[in-house]
């Protein structure tokens, strides 16, 4: 049997049609409207902005949130939001996702917490394609240290007067909204609040993050909050409590970022194994050197093991029991894999590897921009030690 991106997926029980259906949706849209322009894009450094609303005529925008919106939420689970990791992924297109995608961290909060004005203002627009929105909440001077964050938002009449700024904000440029992680008291925790920042109000300005090792093509700021004076009624959630509303997007973030890099391993796997079939050295194929047979086998084995506990997590996520230790060691276990299915997959392809314009070379940059985002491997150890008692 060979191994390429669909033969490599262990089968998953819990899988319906209607999974599969979405699938083969997803992945004529994908293979009509991404894949032919990966590498223009790649090297253009951005997304066109007709792709958002081409999404939206498909569904891809609206999955998962409430139909009185706009969105499609009626029969949607874990295992639809897992296929648009693994789809998207397929195109090796780093930043795509977190760009396309990046209402699906900015957008959560507001819908659980936000006032109903906003939230009708706000999300109709966004899962059309018309407007779009991103998460602020990581600074110049501390990335993960959320709790000790230090754009201040000071009450004044009926508004915050914000002052700060924000940094590696995926969607940033592009933005109409920011949910913005601030602080409206005092240190630590307890001093978080969370407001949305219209992009358009005196005071926002944005600076593009550019020389990126990869996501080349994600649209990615730095924000700068000089007096902005945001309305109170812009407040998601109740003041003091920013943290938990931040951390309501944790998880879902971390089980996605898993699904991507397992299937960006995948892809590495089938790119390993056909060159390994085309290409020959000394007198036959590379795929007939025992090196490389077990290069391929290790790569599948960790792969499998990924698949397994991505499977096992969403049952989990279904059953309402899912742990934020074992989505954290998910991430961990994705990213450990990507790392050792890129490198070894550049192994087998050689100098090709090394060459742009191939999916292997371009997954090979994104690899350590997902071992840090989202939660850095050693925050996510140091988070499940901590859930176990230690």
């Amino acid at each position: 049997m060979s191994l390429d991106f669909d033969s490599a997926r262990l089968e998953d029980p819990h899988l319906t049609e209607s999974h599969q259906q979405w699938r083969s949706q997803l992945r004529r849209f994908v293979d009509k409207e991404i894949v032919p322009h990966v590498d223009e894009w790649d090297e253009a450094g951005g997304l066109p902005g007709e792709l958002w609303t081409k999404a939206a005529d498909i569904g891809l925008l609206q999955l998962g949130y409430p139909e009185q919106y706009g969105g499609t939420s009626e029969g949607i689970d874990i295992y639809h939001r897992n296929i648009v990791a693994e789809e998207l992924s397929r195109t090796s297109l780093g930043g795509l996702l977190s760009t396309l995608l990046s209402h699906g961290i900015g957008l959560p909060p507001i819908e659980a917490f936000a006032s109903e004005d906003i939230k009708a203002q706000v999300i109709p627009p966004i899962l059309a394609g018309k407007k779009r929105i991103a998460l602020a909440v990581t600074e110049p001077s501390g990335g993960s240290d959320v709790a000790n964050l230090l754009t201040t938002a000071k009450r004044d009449g009926d508004d915050y007067i914000v002052n700060g700024s924000k940094t590696f904000i995926s969607g940033g440029m592009g933005a109409d909204w920011f949910t913005t992680a601030v602080r409206t008291g005092d240190e630590g925790v307890k001093g978080l609040s969370v407001l949305l920042i219209p992009a358009n109000l005196a005071g926002v300005s944005r600076t593009p993050l550019e020389k990126k090792q990869g996501w080349w093509c994600s649209d990615t700021a730095t924000i700068y909050f000089d007096n902005v004076r945001v309305p109170a009624n812009n407040l998601v959630g109740e003041e003091g409590h920013g943290f938990w509303v931040i951390a309501n997007n944790f998880n879902a973030e971390r089980m996605s970022m898993a699904v991507i890099m397992e299937a960006s391993s995948r892809v590495c796997l089938e790119d390993a194994v056909n060159w390994a079939k085309e290409r020959k050295t000394f007198g036959k194929r590379l795929a007939d050197h025992q090196v490389i047979r077990h290069k391929i086998a290790q790569m599948k084995q960790r792969i499998n093991a990924t698949q397994s506990y991505i499977q096992f997590c969403s049952r989990m996520i279904v059953e309402g029991k899912a742990l934020p230790g074992d989505l954290a060691l998910l991430k961990v276990q994705g990213s450990e894999t990507m790392e050792f299915c890129a490198r070894e997959a550049m192994q087998i392809l050689g100098g090709i590897g090394y060459m742009r314009g191939n999916r292997v070379e371009r997954i090979y940059r994104e690899v350590r921009v997902m071992a840090i985002g989202g939660g850095s491997e050693e925050i996510m150890r140091d988070l499940a030690a901590r859930q176990y008692g230690l």
